[in-house]
């Protein structure tokens, strides 16, 4: 189960923030200081944490421009303040398949509306029709029974018309097995008996919880473990008592396995010991896997009282926590530390235990407030391969404006926060719609992956794969030995690494003075979103080409067409058989032999599955392989037919009469 879908109203500076969609792995927000990013974490944080004592404060949270009419009405209507969509896995849809008999549902997603008074509504829709056919016609029951309840539309219609009939011993075991699983709450107000069971069985249990880290939860250099242990005792009644350092040390205890009262107590000094040295052993080996910029560091820990310091510190035990530089052979304060390292530290070893302390079995969302602000920049890429790791098990949504938290390669995964005038906070994923100001992150990420990566000319041909790369270029030098015409030399081709990419390629470098013009795939209709960016004004449509409009003499009736298709289909699997031919055992794969469709690498693929060719662990085959095979052992002259010469051909020529307009 994962969050698909948030949206917040009422909650600080944020009026509406929108319906936000929710990567399921990683959600990244990204805006100006003071923009709202932090208090849409906090509205989700508090409308379902997995801590204690979290809750919405109407005077604190509540927009203050509009509190004092809000606080008239707040107790008959309370506000709603988040709007959560959740969405099942197949493993889930098919348990619930399971418990209800047949394959009821395919998929399903429910909305949770928390309100202001500590409360939530749900919305979740189930087709109980569907249910009850399969109910009725599954029973042990007479022909007129059967007929009495082919009207009925709901589980509580369906029991009421069974209670107003006569039955018999086995028609009345059909009723109690109704009864007892779907209406165990018999004073209940939903009207869909079966969505209740669901939810009660299988929904509520499994909700995630939030998780809100941020730079308050650093871990002390120094801990008084007395005073610690009272705050622990005392949190029992008061669990305001601990404050968020306390509860990353201990996180820290945690996570070695050692408990509290062990260190307080007057144990000897070798039992000690060996608990410290176990805690520096797995902190050390845990931190350093994924903090790279300086590995000669260990974390030590040393345990001593000290009478002449200053209160609590002076008073029993204290936890001191060291780190000892290798290479200069010295030993200074935690705390002495830079503050990237403490921050780096401190969120791993709060995070290590921190499902275990709450003791909490259902999933977490992770709610990450400018993590890794007083990072390096490659430490932050440090910490982002950390990111990685942990969505394996949770979702994450974390907040930025650093250019180096912001993975060029998942621009997908970016929502844009702005503070609008008179509209408050608002978050969405057009980024041809956001203010310059709060995109420039992510052109500066992006900048940097281009700096790395390619030189950027002043004509620029937008393309979605590397072998959309050596397909033009490779025709394009045929072409010029044959005197026809051929891609114009100043024209670089960039490949954008997919079309998801490719739309956040001309979002950001549309506003700079560079020709665009873009050549992608095409799937049966037109896409979306680069709609959008036309009716942005983003791009003109004219600089929008696709390559089934040169499959044909025309260009109508455009059909699925990748760059592949600009091949004919004799040309490309002589290509393929070629590349493959160790593979294939010098089997020839024909034309004939292929099923039915328009896209030749679609054909091959389904042709490889029904016949059991595997040519790769993950099925299918490589296509770049195929295209590389291309330009390092190109096919005689003899083999390229008139066709692909002539689709590639007037290709090149519409790319070159745009870049000359």
């Amino acid at each position: 189960m994962f969050l698909a879908r948030a949206q917040v109203h009422s909650f600080k500076s944020i009026d509406d923030s929108r319906e936000v969609l929710i990567d399921p792995n990683v959600t990244i927000l990204v805006g100006q200081n003071e923009s709202g990013k932090t208090a849409f974490l906090q509205a989700l944080h508090k409308s379902a944490s997995v801590e204690a004592n979290i809750s919405f404060n109407i005077t604190e949270d509540y927009p203050r421009r509009y509190l004092n009419a809000y606080e008239k009405e707040h107790e008959s209507n309370p506000a709603v303040v988040t709007r959560l969509t959740y969405t099942l896995d197949s493993k889930e849809i098919e348990t619930i398949n399971s418990d209800i008999g047949f394959e009821l549902l395919r998929e399903l997603s429910f909305t949770l509306n928390y309100t202001y008074d500590e409360d939530y509504t749900i919305s979740l829709n189930v087709p109980e029709g569907l249910f009850l056919q399969y109910l009725i016609q599954n029973s042990r029951v007479s022909v007129e029974v059967r007929e009495a309840l082919s009207k009925v539309d709901t589980l509580k219609t369906l029991i009421e018309q069974l209670q107003s009939l006569d039955l018999n011993g086995e028609e009345n075991e059909f009723l109690e097995s109704i009864n007892k699983k779907f209406n165990s709450s018999k004073s209940t107000s939903w009207s869909n008996l079966l969505a209740l069971y669901i939810w009660r069985i299988h929904l509520k249990p499994c909700v995630p919880r939030f998780l809100y880290f941020d730079d308050y939860r650093v871990l002390p250099g120094k801990i008084n473990l007395p005073e610690l242990q009272r705050k622990v005792e005392v949190s029992k009644n008061d669990a305001n008592i601990l404050k968020d350092e306390d509860r990353t040390a201990l996180s820290l205890l945690k996570m070695a396995g050692v408990e509290l009262s062990e260190l307080n107590n007057s144990i000897g000094y070798e039992n000690i010991k060996a608990k410290l040295e176990s805690i520096s052993n797995l902190i050390t080996d845990t931190v350093f896997e994924y903090w790279r910029q300086n590995q000669e560091l260990d974390v030590e820990f040393d345990i001593r009282q000290d009478p002449k310091d200053q209160a609590p510190y002076n008073n029993g035990n204290n936890l001191y926590i060291r780190i000892k530089n290798r290479r200069h052979r010295v030993t200074v304060p935690f705390n002495q530390r830079s503050k990237g390292f403490i921050w780096f530290f401190s969120f791993i070893v709060w995070f290590d235990s921190i499902k275990e302390q709450m003791d909490i079995n259902r999933d977490l969302i992770l709610l990450l407030d400018e993590p890794g602000l007083s990072l390096h920049a490659l430490a932050q890429a440090d910490f982002l391969n950390y990111i990685d790791d942990l969505t394996k098990n949770h979702q994450i949504i974390y907040t930025t404006h650093s250019p180096f938290m912001v993975p060029s390669d998942r621009l997908h995964q970016v929502r844009m926060v702005e503070d609008k005038i008179k509209e408050g906070t608002k978050v969405t994923s057009n980024l041809s719609s956001s203010d310059p100001k709060t995109l420039f992150p992510l052109q500066a990420a992006l900048g940097y992956t281009i700096a790395q990566n390619l030189f950027i000319s002043n004509k620029n041909l937008l393309v979605e794969g590397p072998a959309d790369l050596v397909y033009l270029k490779f025709f394009s030098a045929f072409l010029e030995s044959k005197n026809k015409t051929y891609l114009s030399s100043d024209i670089t081709i960039i490949p954008t690494g997919g079309l998801d990419k490719l739309v956040t390629f001309i979002a950001l470098l549309g506003a700079n003075d560079l020709e665009l013009a873009v050549l992608h795939d095409y799937s049966n209709k037109p896409d979306s979103r680069i709609e959008t960016l036309v009716k942005d004004k983003i791009i003109a449509n004219k600089y929008i080409l696709n390559y089934a409009m040169f499959r044909n003499s025309k260009g109508a009736n455009l059909q699925s067409t990748d760059v592949e298709d600009m091949l004919s289909p004799k040309l490309y699997l002589y290509m393929f058989n070629t590349a493959y031919s160790k593979e294939l055992n010098g089997q020839e794969i024909l034309e004939s032999d292929l099923p039915e469709g328009e896209r030749i690498v679609d054909r091959i693929n389904r042709y490889l599955k029904n016949n059991s060719v595997l040519l790769r662990p993950s099925g299918g085959f490589n296509h770049y392989l195929v295209a590389n095979h291309l330009a390092a052992k190109p096919p005689a002259a003899s083999k390229v037919d008139s066709k692909t010469i002539e689709r590639f051909e007037r290709l090149f020529e519409r790319i070159n009469q745009l870049f000359e307009i």
